[in-house]
């Protein structure tokens, strides 16, 4: 009797197909599940200092917004054109990341803001963007421009530059996340209140991510921006390097007299 068959009989008639173990199946395993969760990972360390200390002057959330923004994007761009599930996974872990880091954040802001007035999304006041006092604000929005993305990406998506553009915009977007830092360390002409681990940490995620672009066939957008990304880290990484070498004790003293200023 062939053997299919006596394998279907022992089944109770059911065809299982049967999964082989490899080496090579572990080792795409592995990387797909640090794809996946490792772009959380630098942020699990300040989600528990902001709650441990109840401060949040360290942590910009104008990164969640980049984030939310690039990885919205990249969903809608799936649609149009169909990548990686891992990828696809990566970005709905990253966006329940940063909605868990806003909610965080604006608690201890709320608290820490008492006798300033309330600041409403539905106040649509361009001055108070992005720097609401309630968490629903924050998912107004993103719903709102989730909702907007979506409509026009279902009337688009038959148009080939619209959608290859849709995809690079989610890169791009991404690839600029380090740019507001290293625009400020330039203005202040040192990296004192930076945290050089959480850079680190970006820096090897990034040339992970874009070395699993190009061997994974990645669309272009991708690891292009992969590249640039990775070279914005060497960058800020190289500003420490350069203003350490540069700055005298009475600069470092006073920079960080005026460190409680950040970009939030």
């Amino acid at each position: 009797m062939d053997n299919n068959v006596l394998d279907e009989v022992a089944n109770f008639g059911m065809h299982i197909p049967q999964i082989h173990f490899t080496l090579n199946n572990l080792v795409s395993w592995v990387a797909s599940g640090c794809m996946i969760f490792g772009g959380i990972v630098p942020f699990v360390p300040q989600y528990m200092d902001i709650r441990r200390t109840e401060n949040v002057d360290g942590f910009s959330t104008y990164v969640c917004l980049t984030l939310m923004l690039a990885n919205i994007l990249r969903i809608l761009f799936w649609f149009g054109h169909p990548f990686e599930i891992p990828l696809l996974a990566q970005s709905v872990i990253m966006l329940v990341t940063m909605m868990t880091m806003l909610h965080l954040c604006t608690r201890v802001k709320r608290i820490q803001e008492i006798s300033i007035g309330k600041r409403r999304f539905i106040d649509f006041e361009t001055k108070h963007f992005w720097n609401w006092t309630y968490f629903v604000d924050y998912v107004l929005f993103i719903s709102a421009f989730s909702i907007l993305g979506g409509v026009i990406t279902y009337l688009l998506a038959g148009q080939s530059i619209f959608v290859e553009t849709l995809g690079f915009l989610a890169v791009f977007v991404e690839a600029m996340l380090g740019m507001p830092q290293f625009y400020r360390n330039y203005q202040n002409k040192s990296t004192v209140g930076m945290s050089v681990k959480m850079v680190c940490c970006w820096f090897s995620g990034d040339v992970f991510k874009t070395g699993y672009f190009v061997v994974n066939s990645a669309p272009a957008q991708f690891w292009l921006c992969g590249i640039l990304q990775v070279t914005i880290d060497i960058a800020i990484l190289g500003q420490v390097f350069y203003y350490s070498k540069n700055r005298s004790p009475q600069k470092v003293i006073k920079i960080a007299a005026t460190e409680n200023v950040h970009i939030s």
